[in-house]
């Protein structure tokens, strides 16, 4: 049983973690996977602005699977449920034919009327994402490239280790600065494409803005591509007024503008040459051929 403050409304999000799709046990630590799996509802929560309350976890497991590794996926999805001062509520357990699954449901709430929707971004909104992106995409290019090469955890947190931006939905939320919003789980053009089909509208992005992420030693940028299209960054996209004013760095997280909403249904994309071309929503998306 869940007692909502009066006034809020409840914000109910759900994830599926397979094996094998977003994550690999012999690449990935089983803390890093807990964490992974209560992260992608959280960054839900925090697309809204809201603040999360509650988590039920539900796991299906094989039968040979040690129980070490249990223990230490809880270890890591229970730390960051800690931070954020989430409960994990209750649950289910079964046997899995084959491979790990993993359901999360979280729970929040927002004040009634207040959560930041997909669906108000006007035509001269300027459009901001929090962070770098590419980062978790390139990880997972390098796990394709050298299988065989075991990933420095530390050269690839944004991937291991994504830290939801509760604090920065909240604020963008208390504050009437988003005017849309959503979390880049899919990936930038993917996850725009969400924006502007919810809110009827069209974007066009400036290439020379999009945040890269740097990894590994040297530090090195990501390609423009894995920017636009990797998913699994878990930052925050959103429009706001062309007249209000978005500070460069919130809670702590650095913000950029990267593009403006238009009238037209396209979404383009601005080259450094001054040229425009369509940009397709090449994210994830399951079941795509």
């Amino acid at each position: 049983m869940l007692r909502l403050p009066t006034g809020h409304d409840s914000l109910v999000t759900t994830d599926f973690t397979l094996e094998g799709i977003h994550f690999r046990r012999e690449r990935h630590p089983p803390e890093s996977v807990g964490h992974r799996c209560l992260t992608r509802g959280l960054s839900d929560i925090a697309a809204m602005g809201g603040k999360p309350v509650a988590a039920f976890l539900s796991l299906a497991l094989p039968h040979d699977l040690a129980q070490a590794w249990v223990r230490r996926f809880a270890r890591g999805l229970i730390a960051l449920a800690e931070k954020y001062g989430v409960t994990l509520a209750g649950g289910d357990t079964a046997e899995s034919p084959s491979g790990i699954l993993a359901d999360i449901i979280v729970v929040g709430t927002v004040p009634e009327g207040k959560a930041i929707l997909r669906s108000g971004a006007q035509p001269g909104d300027r459009i901001y994402v929090s962070g770098e992106l590419g980062g978790s995409a390139a990880a997972i290019m390098q796990m394709r490239t050298r299988p065989k090469k075991k990933l420095n955890q530390q050269d690839y947190p944004r991937h291991f280790y994504p830290q939801p931006r509760i604090a920065l939905g909240r604020i963008l939320r208390e504050r009437c600065w988003a005017t849309a919003m959503i979390d880049t789980s899919d990936g930038l053009s993917t996850d725009l494409a969400h924006i502007c089909e919810e809110s009827r509208v069209g974007a066009e992005l400036d290439s020379e803005r999009i945040p890269c992420a740097r990894i590994g030693k040297p530090p090195r940028e990501v390609d423009l591509d894995l920017a636009l299209h990797g998913g699994e960054d878990y930052e925050l996209l959103f429009t706001a007024r062309p007249s209000q004013r978005i500070p460069s760095q919130i809670a702590g997280v650095t913000v950029t503008s990267i593009g403006r909403i238009t009238r037209s249904k396209k979404i383009l994309l601005l080259k450094a040459s001054g040229a425009t071309q369509p940009l397709a929503p090449r994210g994830w998306e399951h079941f795509r051929k």
